[in-house]
């Protein structure tokens, strides 16, 4: 008669694989940490200490985000190690929007089996992310749920705490008609639209993932799955050395609905779509499914990762601390005066 534990692992769940898993990327959780770091893997809860010299009078700023159906493309490439950067990267760039910066990221996995996917790879990833934005990664969760996901489907989801002093919080309160938009360039799609970019891409158009584009200049599902750009090191520079007043990450709804979300009502941003390079994978999507340049603009990026609003005049010295970080980044706009019934942005160009 098998024992409870063969019982469980006939059921799907592999306790002694999970165990193994956990032993396995122990080295990448270590490699993350930094100052404040107060706890190890395995214990019920991870432990920060907020530096008292560096902070007088902070607030915690939090975010949590998924990664979408750009999991999917992950699994059918099985490739598994950039979908974890691109987590991080939506998390963490949410809280610098306010100024913050990220202290620590926990990660929730779950998967229908460890064994189906390539669990360590997609750690890699979230460590690589966490590197990159200089965060810890804190702690987690894996999970396999057999019944309730396939054997090759998995979802993650993360979470991240920043700090910034209070009276240094980025709200759009210090936001005039006149100020400059600088927009700093995406790394491609990011982590949205997804749904839409299968449905038109490979289902409509008939492209396979493993096929060579020209115009892409590469293989289109390893364009797909570029991970998303963190911007943590170079705003966090921006911010120390202009007066940024307002901010926004450009994800699901685009410039046109993120761009509005740190404006006074009574102000509106007027942005020139000619003012940066458009990206070959953009141009390829809106051909492939005839979408009006007004939902493209809803739906991606559209090439613009991150938004700086800075006072009037600052814009070269903005991008002059973005380049210095190795950003691309243009003024590609302005703040005007919003009239009642105005629409909180205005587009041209294009």
């Amino acid at each position: 008669m098998a024992d409870k534990k063969d019982q469980y692992k006939d059921a799907g769940v592999d306790i002694e694989a999970g165990n193994q898993f956990v032993d396995d990327i122990r080295p990448l959780i270590k490699a993350t940490r930094r100052q404040g770091v107060l706890s190890d893997i395995g214990m019920f809860a991870g432990f920060f200490a907020v530096d008292k010299e560096k902070y007088k009078d902070p607030v915690l700023v939090s975010a949590c985000d998924g990664v979408g159906t750009k999991l999917l493309l992950a699994s059918e490439m099985d490739k598994y190690d950039t979908i974890g950067i691109d987590l991080v990267a939506m998390c963490v760039n949410d809280v610098l929007v306010h100024g913050a910066e990220p202290l620590f990221f926990l990660d929730y996995l779950a998967a229908g089996g460890l064994a189906e996917i390539n669990g360590y790879d997609l750690v890699k990833g979230v460590a690589d992310g966490c590197k990159q934005a200089r965060v810890a990664l804190l702690g987690g969760e894996t999970a396999e749920m057999p019944g309730l996901y396939s054997k090759k489907h998995f979802d993650m989801s993360g979470f991240t705490v920043g700090a910034v002093e209070r009276d240094k919080v980025i709200d759009g309160s210090g936001v005039r008609v006149g100020s400059e938009i600088v927009g700093i360039a995406s790394s491609g799609l990011h982590s949205n639209g997804y749904s839409l970019v299968r449905r038109l891409l490979l289902e409509k158009a008939g492209y396979s993932l493993d096929q060579h584009l020209d115009e892409l200049e590469g293989i289109l599902g390893e364009v797909l799955l570029t991970p998303t750009r963190i911007y943590v090191r170079s705003v966090l520079q921006a911010i120390d050395r202009v007066n940024v007043v307002s901010a926004a990450h450009i994800t699901g709804g685009g410039i046109i609905e993120n761009v509005p979300r740190l404006l006074p009502k009574s102000a509106r941003a007027v942005i020139n779509l000619d003012s940066w390079p458009k990206q070959p994978i953009f141009s390829l999507i809106q051909h492939a499914g005839k979408i009006p340049d007004e939902e493209m603009l809803r739906v991606f990026n559209s090439g613009i990762g991150f938004v700086l609003v800075v006072p009037e005049g600052d814009g070269d010295n903005t991008i002059e601390v973005l380049t210095e970080q190795g950003e691309r980044a243009w003024v590609i706009g302005s703040v005007e005066a919003r009239e009642d019934g105005d629409d909180p942005v205005v587009i041209s160009g294009g």
